[in-house]
């Protein structure tokens, strides 16, 4: 069984970096992803387009070069997955880590194989688990809390639910291609965090009536071929083919809270690290990206997260020169 100085969990750019950073470092890793290289990007909408420049996307200094300044999925999918080949990273990919354990050091168990590492870096994401509506009804086939391609819903009556870059994109990408869509928002107006190039279209397109939206609303029922939505002015039925629920992700905090990571009591269940060093309350056990916010999940993005690499790996080398040294 082979040790390693660090295993990643998670083989998005965050944890790519820190591959990129061990190896520059001459540190032993290996990173485990559960699905393709950028597993959570790949999930992205096909017709995605980043709200960051191209630049701010970069990892390791490697240039990301976009048709625009703001780059789209597939640009980014290939910008990684060449990242990845052309370093010849040790990246395990579609396999699950199902157990992490410690004495020493760690002992990850994934659904392949266990290896030993002298420390941990996750670097999950949020991608995983979808904010629930909690509803009768939202575990119909109809229903989904993923928007992948427009042309699925053409002709069709679709609800999105949510006010955010994901569900205003959805609207906008399926009216244009024939859907008849329905918004529903739980607040007063669409999100401010909308990208700011998309707020006005959507915004025009309630206006002037193509896109209906309804506003302090929220689903009450999911029926077969209607949905209840509770209004300022009441419930009201509405024929409904598909609903996209698009109310945001959160990270995994059981498989955080069984590594020994303590999270906030407060509805932000912000996990406990150093930001010095970004190691946890656990020795040894690090968190890099979007992780680290806990249910403030618009706190890190790649670009103000792509730090986190280095910092985790000096940590590393530190303590290692300092075992060392005694």
């Amino acid at each position: 069984m082979k040790q390693f100085d660090v295993i990643i969990i998670g083989g998005g750019p965050i944890g790519i970096a820190c591959g990129l950073e061990a190896k520059k470092k001459e540190q032993s890793y290996l990173i485990i992803e559960k699905g393709p290289i950028v597993n959570s990007l790949f999930n992205y909408p096909i017709n995605m387009q980043f709200f960051s420049s191209s630049e701010k996307l970069e990892i390791d200094e490697i240039p990301f070069i976009s048709k625009e300044a703001k780059p789209k999925r597939n640009e980014a999918l290939e910008y990684y997955r060449r990242i990845v080949t052309s370093n010849n990273l040790n990246i395990h990919l579609f396999e699950k880590v199902i157990e992490v354990t410690k004495s020493t050091g760690f002992s990850v168990k994934t659904d392949k194989d266990t290896y030993l590492a002298d420390n941990i870096i996750v670097a999950t994401g949020f991608y995983d688990l979808p904010n629930k509506i909690n509803v009768p009804g939202e575990d119909l086939p109809k229903v989904s809390h993923y928007y992948k391609d427009p042309h699925f819903y053409a002709s069709q009556k679709l609800a999105v639910i949510g006010a955010s870059n994901s569900a205003i994109d959805a609207a906008l990408e399926c009216w244009r291609k024939g859907s008849e869509v329905t918004l529903i928002i739980r607040g007063p107006e669409v999100g401010q965090r909308v990208k700011y190039w998309v707020r006005p279209d959507i915004i025009n397109r309630i206006e002037e009536g193509s896109i209906k939206a309804y506003y302090n609303a929220k689903v009450k029922e999911i029926k077969e071929t209607e949905i209840v939505v509770d209004t300022p002015d009441g419930d009201i039925t509405l024929k409904n083919d598909f609903v996209l629920a698009l109310t945001g992700y959160m990270p995994n905090f059981e498989f955080l809270e069984s590594l020994g990571i303590e999270l906030s009591k407060d509805e932000k269940r912000l996990p406990n690290y150093n930001p010095n060093t970004m190691e946890t309350n656990v020795e040894g056990l690090y968190l890099a990206g979007v992780i680290c916010g806990g249910m403030e999940t618009h706190k890190w993005f790649i670009e103000n997260s792509r730090v986190h690499a280095p910092i985790i790996i000096s940590s590393i080398q530190k303590k290692k020169e300092e075992q060392v040294s005694n």
